[in-house]
């Protein structure tokens, strides 16, 4: 690992504690999901930073958290700023991370499936009495 990125990959863990935090603490909005900063990946400039997030909710509750999320960037690059001692802080670009979706559906497929094999009626024929016609040898 080069020095450069091993400097950027401290910078995304410096970004995203210091975002989990005005998150949690900082941002008073009431309307505002329960909110998860995933990861930050910062441009090698450090000029912008996607911060990928998770909330609870659907997608009416996501819009709503992603424009609160955006209304306080201001707030939230003066922090980093501060946090980081540079003049200018990365521009935030908010990313929704769908992952957590993703695995719940990925765990809901599976349950269906052990139903249906859990639901299968012990009266069907075994598979090799399916492939002799169901004659007995």
């Amino acid at each position: 690992m080069t020095r450069s990125h091993h400097r950027i990959e401290r910078v995304n863990a410096i970004i995203k504690e210091i975002l989990s935090e005005i998150v949690l603490k900082d941002v008073k909005d009431p309307r505002l999901g329960l909110v998860t900063v995933t990861g930050v990946t910062t441009a090698a400039d450090l000029s912008t930073a996607r911060v990928h997030f998770s909330v609870l909710g659907d997608e009416a509750q996501r819009q709503v958290t992603l424009k609160i999320l955006r209304g306080a960037s201001g707030y939230m690059r003066h922090t980093i700023a501060r946090e980081l001692d540079v003049k200018v802080a990365p521009e935030l670009r908010w990313v929704y991370d769908d992952s957590l979706d993703r695995a719940f559906r990925i765990e809901q497929v599976l349950e269906e499936s052990r139903d249906a094999v859990a639901d299968a009626s012990p009266g069907d024929e075994p598979a090799d009495e399916a492939e002799n016609g169901g004659e007995e040898k």
